[in-house]
């Protein structure tokens, strides 16, 4: 069966009638091979799914929206392509539910820099499908997710968001906004800062692994 998106797959060691789903979402620039190289050191019992954005940057780059910039130098998101993009995810879920035994009430999506944003705006948009969020070097944008998405039912999603302290592709406080917003909508949400650039340290892989862990 031929999926919408292409992706890579760990399936998991420990087998089970249904298991639970971590799908990463890379960020603009980068591909599925990027967050899937530290796919054996996630928990043994997920399978472990690292999708393609669909926009083709050339030269194996790829991106979830394009971002231009203006006349002053002003970055400004494609809002009509991420929310494509937020769909595009959203029913690739389901297809996944089809082409794999995994249990649908245990989905993560790990997302990182522009995949964050897009992993917030599939989990605001779509809280039935989407169980607990890590969101990495990214911010949340909330003209991303559906019109209605306040009114949504958050009380099975969590969320383990990290920033690095000295990012310079999106600054700190950008992150930092995320949190009032969620913990607004009634959302449990870790939020961990790092001396580190735009990236993911080893500590910051080893607190989303635990968070996995005891969630």
């Amino acid at each position: 069966m031929k999926l919408s998106l292409h992706h890579l797959v760990r399936e998991p060691k420990i087998k089970l009638e249904k298991n639970p789903l971590l799908l990463l979402l890379h960020g603009y620039g980068s591909n599925e091979e990027d967050l899937f190289s530290f796919a054996s050191e996630l928990p043994e019992a997920y399978y472990v799914i690292s999708v393609r954005a669909p926009y083709d940057l050339m030269y194996g780059s790829y991106a979830w929206y394009a971002i231009n910039f203006d006349a002053d130098e002003n970055k400004f998101s494609d809002l009509n392509q991420a929310r494509s993009s937020r769909d595009l995810i959203s029913n690739f879920i389901d297809e996944l539910f089809t082409a794999y035994p995994i249990d649908a009430q245990k989905v993560t999506l790990i997302g990182f820099s522009q995949g964050t944003i897009l992993s917030y705006a599939v989990a605001l948009s779509y809280p039935q499908k989407v169980q607990r969020v890590v969101a990495m070097s990214g911010y949340l944008n909330t003209e991303m997710a559906t019109e209605n998405y306040a009114q949504n039912d958050f009380k099975n999603l969590t969320i383990f968001a990290s920033h690095g302290t000295a990012d310079q592709v999106i600054p700190v406080d950008w992150a930092r906004k995320a949190k009032p917003i969620l913990d607004t909508l009634g959302i449990e949400t870790t939020y961990k800062e790092y001396p580190i650039g735009h990236g993911v340290s080893p500590q910051n892989f080893y607190d989303f692994r635990s968070w996995l862990e005891v969630k």
